[in-house]
């Protein structure tokens, strides 16, 4: 019986990828972990913001539709402006309110008021360098309608 002997003495003998499982494991891990992590931090960011001007417009809306006269309107509106700010780490000068309404002086008893808000979010991690800055920024905008009290005290 002639076999011939197919094995040698050293196991690993003709095998030039021993250990490197580990390496490219390590590796694959890293390129597709990497951008996984990014993804769920700009989407977190974006999404805090998305709630922020949500709320904005839905709280600016009654607070001007609840006020009893304009003055006291436009005084309650700026404060939640500056709380929703504050609250949810919106930029200040970022902020756009519109506030608009179904008839022609605004607010006025029986219109619909609506109110929108608008802001751009900075992408995460992204240096101020040639203005990447400037256009690593995401649109976010939430709009609101609230119905003045037809008893609204704001009109002569």
């Amino acid at each position: 019986m002639l076999l011939a002997k197919a094995s040698t003495d050293d196991p690993c003998a003709g095998d030039d990828e021993a250990g490197s499982a580990a390496l490219e494991f390590i590796l694959v891990g890293l390129v597709l972990l990497v951008p996984i992590v990014y993804l769920v931090i700009a989407l977190g960011t974006i999404q805090g913001q998305a709630l922020g001007v949500e709320t904005g417009a839905r709280q600016l809306a009654r607070t001007i539709a609840a006020a009893p006269d304009a003055a006291t309107a436009e005084a309650r509106a700026e404060r939640v402006r500056d709380a929703i700010v504050r609250e949810y780490g919106l930029d200040a000068a970022a902020v756009a309110v519109d506030i608009s309404c179904s008839r022609a002086a605004c607010p006025e008893p029986g219109a619909i008021l609506t109110v929108t808000v608008r802001t751009e979010v900075p992408l995460p991690l992204v240096p101020a360098i040639l203005g990447l800055d400037d256009l690593a920024r995401v649109p976010v905008e939430a709009a609101s309608a609230q119905k003045v009290s037809r008893f609204w005290g704001g009109s002569p």
